[in-house]
């Protein structure tokens, strides 16, 4: 609520995804799977998501989205890739890729963090990697040199963003990381800076 606040964006907060419908979607930018995980829709929901998507909305998913919508082939598209594994919390060094995107803009070349780091599965070839995790620096990663963990894309109309970082509470505190989430905000509503 505060970082729309502090950027003049309205935010709703649910967890009913009955208000997953074509006229309570049309109010909205973007579309925030904050470490969701399951199944969370029907198929009339997923039916009605599709279409906003397809209508030009916005798409953000953080940390545990990717952990969501195994049997929708759709939302793997959208999101982007899906959960594989994690090992234990710990540092990790993130190496920015993109530094030309609205969320990442602000991160160093190589951005140190404390976080619970996933591996992916049915990563889609047509990301644009914004950042990727050195497996060098850690214990546990399953995707090799090549394990992104922040990305973007056009899709089926709209825009998605998605980024692996936020399961720890002293995330959403760290200013870094709310930047690098708020430029993915903006990007998924269409916003140019």
């Amino acid at each position: 609520m505060k970082l729309g606040a502090d950027n003049r964006f309205r935010v709703d907060t649910t967890e009913d995804a009955s208000l997953f419908t074509p006229e309570k979607l049309r109010q909205y930018k973007a579309v925030i799977f904050l470490s969701t995980t399951g199944d969370v829709l029907d198929n009339t929901q997923q039916t009605a998501f599709e279409q906003y998507i397809r209508n030009g909305g916005g798409y953000v998913g953080i940390h545990a989205a990717a952990d969501t919508e195994y049997d929708w082939p759709w939302y793997n598209q959208l999101a982007g890739a899906y959960f594989l594994h994690h090992p234990k919390q710990q540092n990790a060094d993130i190496q920015v890729v993109d530094k030309k995107h609205l969320s990442t803009n602000m991160l160093p070349d190589r951005w140190k963090r404390f976080d619970e780091w996933y591996s992916y599965k049915n990563i889609i070839p047509e990301l644009h990697v914004l950042a990727k995790l050195d497996e060098t620096t850690y214990e546990g990663g399953r995707n090799g040199d090549n394990h992104p963990i922040a990305w973007y894309r056009e899709f089926d109309g709209g825009r998605s963003f998605y980024t692996g970082l936020g399961h720890t509470d002293a995330s959403y505190s760290e200013p870094l990381f709310l930047q690098h989430v708020l430029g993915g905000i903006k990007y998924a509503m269409g916003r140019k800076k």
